[in-house]
């Protein structure tokens, strides 16, 4: 059986695979998106609270996926729980550092003419800093996603949802029937969505963010 036979003849469980894998991490971005951007509000005036915060999320990405996932599968059991605990973890690097670089590099001519005009400090902070810096946000969204993408895949060692689980089944059985086939499927639908995700990102980009802002 060719690798188009097997994708075509598995298509009904790799297409719900797949929305898993996607899913999980679409949502894992989202939460760590709202977690870093507090995170980066909360510090970016402080340069000792930002190098903190950055280096805490830093002190994340030191650990092997494989390990953490070893060392949450006795506090939150397999599945689902274990999945989104670390991924979201992974996530928080890169925004946490964008929104901190983003937020840091708004002219303070802007800030001060937005207090001139009788703005107070939420409403600076909302509609001038954090507009000014959604793009570096954003940016460090599309990283973590398609770092997610990835670790995702090896969140099947705690029985997570996803392309991982064919990848994972197909070599455990390397060297039998279609074996090669199912972990092909796994790695190039993953592939593929990472690449269309990356595609939307832009999309996304271009259509939030104002022409002055873009250059």
């Amino acid at each position: 059986m060719t690798l188009w036979e097997f994708v075509v003849d598995r298509w009904p469980r790799l297409a719900v695979e797949a929305y898993q894998h996607a899913s999980v991490v679409i949502q894992c971005t989202l939460v760590a998106a709202v977690i870093g951007v507090l995170v980066g509000v909360a510090v970016y005036r402080s340069p000792i609270g930002s190098i903190a915060a950055t280096a805490l999320a830093s002190m994340v990405l030191t650990i092997p996926s494989f390990a953490l996932l070893g060392l949450l599968i006795p506090l939150v059991g397999l599945g689902v729980a274990p999945t989104v605990t670390a991924l979201v973890l992974y996530a928080l690097l890169p925004i946490v550092r964008n929104t901190i670089v983003g937020l840091g590099g708004v002219d303070p001519a802007v800030t001060d003419a937005a207090r001139g005009i009788g703005m107070n400090r939420v409403a600076v902070l909302g509609r001038v800093e954090l507009r000014l810096a959604w793009p570096a946000i954003l940016a460090g969204m599309r990283v973590s996603t398609q770092m997610l993408m990835g670790i995702a895949a090896i969140a099947a060692y705690a029985k997570g949802p996803g392309l991982g689980t064919e990848i994972f089944s197909g070599l455990n059985r390397a060297g039998a029937a279609n074996a090669t086939n199912q972990a092909l499927a796994g790695t190039i639908g993953i592939v593929v969505m990472a690449l269309a995700i990356d595609a939307l990102y832009l999309i996304i980009a271009r259509l939030t963010t104002s022409r002055g802002i873009r250059g």
